[in-house]
């Protein structure tokens, strides 16, 4: 806030001595000039030569004509004139002429008004936009940092800006989506953490008595043939608990461990793709890779509209990441009730027998060599796509990747 109250001060400043730079040169351009007067003096001399009787009595001469002459007499050195003048000889007689500029200050006057008015506008509007745009936007920054520390708990105060106004709403829902992920995720370290201690406990038991049967057999201590059978079947009793106890935590780690929420209800097509046609159009023009968003028919879908859009967006980060940047392309479909999206692109190194992998968890094919990831883009498209009574499915098409979005028709 200091900043911008220093740059309205230094404004304010250079307004002000610019409005004193104007009256300057508007009081120099009306200052007095000695050809107005002139003219009325040229005229009384010329009255003077043609009119014989005004030669004697200069004092009778009309002077409504003229409007910067104020008396025509002889001229007399010792004579006091607290008026200016100046001296004119007709016919061999001195004639002073004195005479008075009017100087109007309208034009300054109203010049100085329109000035004024526009300081006074320019005052407010700096107030306005310190109030509405600055200040809100001060705040905005400061949640941010606090936002940054892991400090979520605090609301953004709700303004009724019409330039802030719906981005602090945004905001307040950014903390309150970001609040509730961070709870998610304790909640889900905990559980994860109970998960693995109870498992631990769980494992301890049939180890520590496979330990003890493969110690009591390595010291003879079973003697008889019977006993022995005995614990070798105690062993692989306990070998099939731990399997069991590996098996759960493998059906665990494949379960879904991402939540998502949603919003179903029914929206247009075009809405969806033209947020992606935007943002992808001046992305892709920077790494010069071609782009094109095939003509299609709109069409209402019945899904969740920002969801369909994180969908194509995951497969056009895959397609920009994994193609060659030679060619993307969305193309459509109809297939019964449903409309497919399909994102393409070329340069593809994936083998056919790896499409069925593509769309689990973590999974990273044969072409993510040196290219960073986790092996959830694709997952999580899948998951939407579900949620969403929808489905994906991906081709190979010689070196083209198709990865297709069924969405249902409303």
């Amino acid at each position: 806030m200091s900043s911008y109250k220093r740059t309205v001060h230094i404004i304010i400043i250079i307004e002000v001595l610019l409005i004193a730079a104007f009256n300057l040169i508007v009081i120099k351009c009306t200052a007095f000039d000695s050809r107005y007067f002139r003219v009325d003096a040229e005229r009384v001399v010329r009255a003077l030569e043609t009119n014989p009787e005004l030669l004697k009595y200069p004092e009778n001469l009309d002077l409504t004509p003229y409007s910067t002459i104020l008396k025509v007499s002889r001229f007399d050195a010792d004579e006091v004139c607290n008026n200016d003048y100046v001296v004119e000889k007709v016919n061999g007689t001195e004639y002073r002429i004195e005479y008075i500029v009017e100087k109007s200050n309208k034009p300054v006057i109203m010049m100085n008004l329109g000035l004024a008015v526009f300081f006074v506008i320019t005052i407010f509007v700096f107030i306005y936009m310190g109030r509405k745009v600055i200040k809100p936007f001060n705040r905005i920054s400061d949640m941010t940092v606090d936002m940054a520390k892991g400090n979520l708990t605090m609301p953004v105060k709700e303004e009724k800006s019409r330039f802030l106004g719906r981005f602090l709403w945004g905001v307040d829902m950014l903390r309150e989506n970001l609040e509730d992920s961070k709870s998610q995720n304790l909640k889900y370290q905990k559980e994860k953490k109970t998960l693995l201690l109870s498992l631990s406990h769980d494992i301890r038991t049939p180890l520590s008595a496979i330990q003890l049967y493969t110690k009591a057999l390595s010291e003879g201590i079973y003697t008889t043939e019977e006993d022995k059978a005995e614990a070798y079947k105690g062993i692989l009793e306990k070998t099939k608990d731990i399997n069991s106890y590996v098996e759960e935590i493998h059906r665990i780690s494949r379960e879904e461990f991402m939540e998502f929420n949603f919003n179903i209800g029914e929206f247009y097509m075009s809405d969806a793709l033209k947020i992606i046609e935007i943002y992808y159009k001046d992305k892709l023009s920077v790494i010069h890779t071609p782009f094109k968003v095939e003509s299609h028919e709109d069409c209402l879908l019945k899904a969740d509209r920002d969801r369909l859009v994180e969908a194509i967006q995951n497969l056009m980060e895959n397609a920009i990441k994994y193609g060659d940047g030679k060619n993307i392309t969305i193309s459509f479909d109809d297939e019964e009730d449903c409309k497919l999206i399909t994102v393409s692109n070329t340069g593809c190194s994936l083998d056919k027998c790896e499409l069925a992998n593509v769309f689990d968890s973590f999974y990273r094919g044969s072409n993510t060599d040196n290219i960073g990831g986790n092996g959830l883009g694709l997952y999580i498209v899948k998951q939407l796509m579900t949620k969403m009574d929808g489905d994906v499915f991906a081709e190979i098409d010689g070196d083209t990747f198709k990865a297709t979005l069924v969405c249902r028709m409303a």
